[in-house]
């Protein structure tokens, strides 16, 4: 039985794999896995048989492991130092995919760790990356094809054994295991690999990490730039720390273009700190990779609230770095939700600590995720205008909005897919779906899925809405209604009803109603339809349309629309 928050997970290899099994059970920290085990040597039956008792009812995950020279007759062949094609190899490899494919339907997320061989075996020596000839390029051209064949289902994720092997060093193998228990890794394999299958359960339901926010003094730069003055700041140059600094940026910046946010924290003079960022020659990051910042002499935990709840986004979502110890100690007793990793004293180290860290895994990569940074600096921009005029009815027709609405396809599921799965607060049911659930969903017949793309005179924000319906009997319900924060409280709520209403009234349904379903997190989607004009009836959570009722688009909003939906 699955508790809250535990996810299902089937394990099915041609080994022995009780050791990972126990460590993914039983490491602290992320989901918690109710593991289903099944008899090893069983790979190609148990995917087969769809039948087996192993396929439960919403099954969360499935992790398929298996070896190269078992899954791959023919390679085993090659490490006999028989002459085996290519050809046959790939054959092989294509006959295995098809076995991987079959499953799509059974199982919410299918991770496949990739193919290797013991780090000891030199393989065909100078030989052994000959093209087509030698055996780990012919690993590597399995592989690849191996991660082609499931390039089109978007649950099915391969893992890096390789990077395992790695980190475990010298304790990857050990012969004795495979000969006593049919072991073929060490344990410290066993717990690398646990780190990213917990980081690809919380991938796969948006739980990762949104933003990093990050200290000044010491931990961008070297020194103290109150003190010290920017001029004699440590970084950049000829010198070790300098160098590493800028390395620890660039890491940075890399993963703003992955779509993670970043923010600063630091007790320091405002001014003085934002100079240095602009106008020091070598500072990587500018003022624009920031989506926010308090910079004051406040306590950290609290500006770090402020900061947070300005950009719209939960405490569960941040990883806060600092070099103080004392300062992290504050703000992990404070703000529990936070996620605080310990930070090395040693400033060339800080590049190679944030790399280490698994909280940021993305299941897409999207333009919105490449654009993240650049929107969030074009909100700066809509805040200060805000500042200057009178009423939010001109700073509306002051921002020009304008919303595209169209229908959910294979142009825009993997954007639909990451907003229905991300978005906590503005979000009715709170539903999780795969892109292949979602799309499924849509296609079924008196079922819509419409998606909002929002923009404005300082930039392009990108799909932020969702909103689904279903028609049932004399009645549409709306089962998602689904808004970015970032977008909140510019009158797209207000035209989100008003499609709800445009879209009953030309299917010629009656009734319309929504049921929230209250998680943690959504109150705000639930305090909306409370001021909306929809009827509540707050006992039972349900918002109708009153029969008749004419529902205007906000004339603050320029739409494009598609009236026939």
């Amino acid at each position: 039985m699955k508790g809250e928050g535990m996810k299902s997970c089937l394990i099915i290899s041609d080994f022995n794999i009780g050791n990972f099994n126990g460590y993914l059970s039983n490491i602290q920290g992320g989901p918690k896995f109710n593991i289903i085990e099944s008899d090893y040597g069983q790979v190609q039956q148990l995917l087969f048989d769809e039948k087996s008792p192993c396929w439960i009812d919403g099954l969360d995950i499935v992790v398929v492991w298996t070896q190269p020279q078992i899954t791959v007759p023919s390679f085993g062949s090659h490490l006999m130092g028989e002459d085996v094609s290519v050809k046959q190899l790939i054959d092989e490899v294509d006959q295995f995919s098809d076995l991987l494919v079959n499953i799509s339907g059974r199982v919410r997320t299918v991770l496949i760790p990739s193919w290797v061989i013991p780090s000891y075996n030199r393989g065909m020596g100078i030989l052994d990356q000959k093209y087509e000839l030698g055996t780990r390029n012919l690993l590597s051209i399995m592989n690849l094809r191996l991660a082609e064949n499931i390039s089109a289902l978007p649950h099915y994720f391969i893992l890096n054994t390789q990077r395992w092997i790695e980190c475990s060093g010298s304790s990857s193998f050990n012969p004795k295991l495979w000969y006593l228990g049919k072991i073929p890794f060490g344990n410290e394999v066993f717990k690398h690999a646990v780190e990213d299958v917990k980081a690809a359960a919380l991938a796969t339901t948006g739980l990762t990490k949104k933003i990093i926010v990050v200290d000044l003094d010491d931990t961008l730069w070297g020194g103290i730039v109150g003190d010290a003055g920017k001029e004699n700041l440590v970084l950049g140059g000829h010198d070790p720390e300098g160098e590493a600094l800028v390395d620890f940026q660039k890491s940075l910046k890399a993963l703003t273009n992955r779509g993670i946010l970043l923010g600063i924290v630091s007790k320091n003079d405002e001014s003085i700190a934002l100079d240095a960022i602009r106008t020091h020659p070598e500072m990587f990051l500018k003022v624009d990779d920031f989506a926010g910042w308090r910079i004051n002499w406040d306590d950290k935990a609290k500006n770090l609230v402020d900061l947070i709840t300005e950009l719209n986004l939960g405490l569960s979502s941040v990883v806060f770095i600092d070099d103080n110890p004392v300062e992290r100690a504050r703000v992990r007793e404070a703000l529990p939700e936070v996620f605080v990793p310990e930070w090395p004293i040693d400033k060339v180290m800080y590049q190679k600590t944030l790399l280490e860290l698994t909280c940021f895994d993305a299941v897409s990569l999207t333009t919105e995720d490449r654009g993240r940074a650049k929107m969030y600096a074009g909100e700066r921009e809509r805040k200060t205008l805000k500042q200057s005029v009178n009423s939010l009815d001109d700073w509306l027709h002051t921002l020009e909005v304008r919303i595209a609405v169209e229908e959910l396809d294979e142009n825009n599921i993997v954007r639909a897919t990451q907003l229905l799965n991300k978005t906590n607060q503005m979000n009715l049911s709170t539903r999780r779906l795969t892109e292949t659930e979602f799309m499924e969903w849509s296609k079924t017949s008196g079922n819509k899925v419409l998606a909002l793309r929002v923009s404005d005179r300082f930039g392009d924000m990108g799909l932020t809405g969702l909103l689904s319906f279903e028609i049932e009997v004399n009645s549409l319900k709306i089962v998602d209604y689904v808004l970015s924060c970032r977008v909140m409280g510019r009158k797209i709520e207000e035209t989100m009803i008003a499609l709800a209403a445009q879209y009953a009234k030309n299917h010629k349904v009656i009734n319309v109603y929504a049921r929230y379903i209250p998680t943690a997190k959504n109150k705000p989607c639930l305090e909306f339809f409370k001021r909306s004009s929809l009827v509540g009836d707050e006992d039972n959570l349900v918002f109708s349309l009153e029969s008749g009722v004419e529902i205007p688009f906000p004339p603050q909003i320029t739409l494009e629309r598609n009236d026939q939906w």
